[in-house]
C-alpha cells in the first residue's frame, strides 16, 4: 500500500491524549493509516510530576515529539490547529497550512486559566519557581500561613493535595512551624474517588496536620485573608491555588462553553470522521488517565474506518490517581460513572506500570524511554489490592526502604554491575514514582556504561 492510498489520520495537539492516540493507531491500524501530528510545542512535558520540582525531589520528563512520530512513522508538525472544514475535511492551521483528512482528532488540550484573584496559581512547571520561591519563605520563617484553594470548576484537584502534603512535610523534616489549610467546594477530600479512598485522603491530611476546609469555594485572596463562600475569611500569609481549563476555539467546530461535545465513542457530535480526546472535551474532569482512555476510543473508531478488524468500545471512564505523600504513594481508582463501583485506595500499587499517566500504552511506552526494562506488548493492566492494605496506614519506614534501594543502585555501580543498578532504580522509582534528580543523571550515565560493558 502506497502512502497516497493510506487512511489520512490528522491529529492535533502533542499531549496525552495525542501520544496514546499515536500509540494505539499504529497497534491497531499498522500500515493502513499515513498519520500526520501537529503540535505549537515540539515537547512532551510529563507535567503530573511537576509538583515535585519545587522541593528538588524530581524532574519531570521531556520528551521530543518529531522523534516519537519518526519512530511510528508518523509526520510531525509544528503548527496549531485553528479551523476545521468538515465538509472538505480539511484542517487549518495557524501556519496557512490545509492538511486533508480522512479522520481527524482533536487532541489540543485546554488552556489553564487563573481563577482566585491574588492567589499563586499552580499549573505546572513554570509555576515551580514561584511556589520554590514560597518553600524558601516558609524555610526562612517569613511564611507561617498557607491557604491551597481549589477552585469552583477545578476538574483535578489531586495535584494541589500534593502540593499541601509535601510542604507540610517539607516544614516538619526542617522542623519549621506552619500553619496548613487546604479549602475545596468538594464534600469530601478527593471525592471523586469515591468514600473509600476519600476517607483515606482525609486520614493523611489530619497526620500531616492540614486544617481541612470543605464545601467552601474559594473567592479571592487580598490583605492577608482568602474569602470564601457562606463563611468567614480564613487568614493566611499566601494562597496557593489551581487553574481553570478554558478551551480554544476552532472554527468549524460545535464547542458548548469552548469545550468539544463528544459521544460514547468520542466522536464530535454533528460531524462525521471527527473524534476529540483530552481536556478539549466536554468530560468534566480534565486527567491525563482520562485523556488517554479517550484517544483509546477514538483510536479504534478511526481504525474501523480505515480497514482494521477492530471492535468498537465505548468509553467507559475508570479514574486512577496517584497521591504523592511523605508516606510514599498511595493509589486511588475507581469507576467514574459507575454510583456503585469500588472505591479503592491502596498503598500497593493498583495497576502497572505504575505511573502517574495511567495510559493504556503511554505508560508502558514512557516507562520504557526512561530505561525500564519493559516486556513487549504488555498494555497497562490493573492490579487488586493485597488482603489488608490500608491506604491511610503511615506507620511503614517508606524512606528507609526506598534510601536502601538507592544505596544498592550505588553498590553495584561501584561493582561495575550496572544493570544491577538499574534494577535498584526502578525499584527506588516503583516505590517513589520519581528519582530524586542526582540519581536521575546516574541513571542516564549508567545506562551508556550498561551498553559499554
Amino acid at each position: 500500500m502506497t502512502h497516497r492510498d493510506r487512511f489520512r489520520v490528522v491529529i492535533a495537539g502533542g499531549g496525552v491524549a495525542a501520544l496514546e492516540a499515536l500509540l494505539a493507531l499504529r497497534e491497531l491500524a499498522g500500515s493502513r493509516v499515513a498519520i500526520e501530528m501537529l503540535a505549537p510545542d515540539p515537547t512532551f512535558r510529563h507535567r503530573p510530576l511537576s509538583v515535585t520540582e519545587p522541593f528538588a525531589l524530581g524532574r519531570p520528563r521531556q520528551i521530543d515529539l518529531p522523534e516519537v512520530a519518526l519512530e511510528h512513522e508518523a509526520t510531525f508538525l509544528k503548527d496549531a490547529l485553528v479551523a476545521v472544514d468538515p465538509d472538505r475535511r480539511l484542517a487549518r492551521t495557524a501556519g496557512a497550512r490545509e492538511l486533508g483528512y480522512d479522520a481527524l482528532l482533536i487532541a489540543t488540550g485546554a488552556r489553564s486559566a487563573e481563577a482566585i484573584p491574588g492567589a499563586l496559581t499552580f499549573r505546572d512547571s513554570t509555576d515551580a519557581g514561584a511556589f520554590r520561591s514560597l518553600v524558601d519563605e516558609v524555610d526562612g520563617g517569613s511564611v507561617r500561613r498557607i491557604a491551597f484553594a481549589v477552585p469552583k470548576g477545578g476538574s483535578w484537584p489531586l495535584g494541589l493535595y500534593e502540593l499541601a502534603l509535601l510542604t507540610s512535610a517539607r516544614a516538619a523534616e526542617r522542623k519549621t512551624p506552619v500553619e496548613l489549610h487546604l479549602v475545596t467546594p468538594e464534600s469530601f477530600p478527593l471525592e471523586i474517588f469515591g468514600r473509600r479512598a476519600s476517607a483515606a485522603v482525609g486520614h493523611l491530611l489530619r497526620e500531616a496536620g492540614i486544617e481541612l476546609h470543605l464545601g467552601l469555594t474559594p473567592k479571592g485572596f487580598e490583605n492577608g485573608r482568602l474569602v470564601v463562600s457562606e463563611e468567614a475569611p480564613i487568614g493566611c500569609d499566601r494562597v496557593v491555588a489551581l487553574p481553570v481549563p478554558e478551551a480554544p476555539e476552532f472554527e468549524g467546530i460545535p464547542q458548548a462553553n469552548g469545550f468539544i461535545p463528544i459521544d460514547r465513542f468520542c466522536g464530535v457530535l454533528g460531524l462525521e470522521r471527527v473524534y476529540a480526546a483530552g481536556d478539549i472535551t466536554w468530560f468534566p474532569i480534565k486527567q491525563g488517565g482520562i485523556a488517554a482512555q479517550q484517544a483509546d476510543c477514538a483510536a479504534r473508531a478511526i481504525a474501523e474506518q480505515a480497514g482494521a478488524a477492530v471492535a468498537l468500545e465505548e468509553f467507559h471512564p475508570v479514574l486512577r490517581g496517584a497521591l504523592l505523600t511523605a508516606w510514599g504513594p498511595r493509589y486511588l481508582r475507581t469507576a467514574v460513572e459507575r454510583p456503585d463501583a469500588e472505591s479503592v485506595g491502596a498503598r500497593s500499587v493498583l495497576w502497572w506500570p505504575p505511573a502517574k499517566i495511567a495510559g493504556r500504552l503511554l505508560a508502558p511506552y514512557l516507562a520504557s524511554k526512561a530505561g525500564y526494562r519493559m516486556p513487549e506488548d504488555r498494555p497497562l493492566s490493573d492490579l487488586d489490592p493485597p488482603v489488608g492494605d490500608d491506604a491511610a496506614r503511615t506507620d511503614e519506614g517508606h524512606a528507609d526502604v526506598v534510601e536502601l534501594a538507592l544505596s544498592s543502585a550505588d553498590a553495584d555501580a561501584r561493582w561495575r554491575d550496572f544493570p544491577g543498578a538499574l534494577r535498584w532504580l526502578e525499584v527506588a522509582e516503583d516505590l517513589e514514582l520519581y528519582l530524586p534528580r542526582e540519581y536521575e543523571l546516574k541513571r542516564a550515565s549508567w545506562q551508556e556504561l550498561a551498553k559499554s560493558d
